[in-house]
């Protein structure tokens, strides 16, 4: 006879007998544990595209709005730390844009040219993850020079958009093509070594933290300097 049958008829005399209609206080404890281990249906390709899609929309519009509040605080008050908040929130407003339209056109630079990626579960700046063993060299080019295009068109639109009468708005175009120097600096020597027969992904493991802090410092000087440049 089966041990478990036994104990469920002639139950020990410290053991608590559940009357019908009631759980025990194991199954209770047992039961988030048991809904955890149900594997969460896995989202789509598009239904993870969609999402990352709209929360760099969400984020795009909290930089912008923010930029926008302060820009009118400053125009209506003249107040310093509204002038200095302006400052500070047009520099976050003009990064997001241009890196946000960088990104996504080196997204729409992989899907024109055709090539195989895919897009990630966690949510991030990085719009999907490429296929190196699967795609070509001149597929690779096309999605990395897309980016760029969509840096420099981002800077356009600002451009058009808002005008450099203060240092606010000065600073949200300084802010966007530092954007576009920092990713040229990375992105640009990556292309021109591929171009002259390197291989992608060989060639993106140079990037290192020197590069990055290198580039980060330069692209800062520079946006400094063309904000300056742009309110005069």
């Amino acid at each position: 006879m089966d041990s478990s049958a036994i104990n469920k008829e002639t139950p020990a005399a410290n053991e608590c007998v559940a009357e019908p209609g009631t759980e025990t206080l194991t199954e209770t404890l047992t039961e988030p544990a048991r809904t955890a281990n149900k594997a969460a249906p896995r989202m789509s390709r598009g239904q993870r595209l969609a999402k990352l899609a709209g929360t760099h929309a969400l984020v795009f519009l909290l930089a912008l709005s923010a930029f926008a509040a302060a820009d009118s605080w400053n125009t209506v008050t003249g107040l310093g730390i509204a002038g200095l908040l302006c400052i500070v929130t047009a520099a976050l407003a003009g990064v997001t844009t241009a890196t946000l339209v960088h990104e996504w056109f080196h997204y729409l630079g992989a899907w024109y040219c055709g090539a195989r990626f895919d897009i990630p579960s966690r949510q991030g700046l990085f719009v999907f993850n490429w296929d190196f063993g699967s795609n070509n060299v001149r597929q690779f080019l096309t999605m990395s020079i897309a980016g760029s295009v969509g840096g420099i068109l981002s800077v356009v639109l600002l451009w058009y958009a808002v005008p450099a009468d203060t240092w606010g708005r000065a600073a949200l175009r300084g802010a966007a093509v530092a954007s576009v120097i920092y990713a040229a600096l990375i992105e640009w020597p990556v292309i021109r070594r591929i171009r002259r027969g390197g291989d992608p992904l060989a060639e993106l493991s140079k990037i290192d933290k020197a590069l990055l802090s290198r580039s980060f410092l330069i692209a800062g000087v520079s946006g400094i300097v063309m904000s300056w440049i742009f309110v005069s």
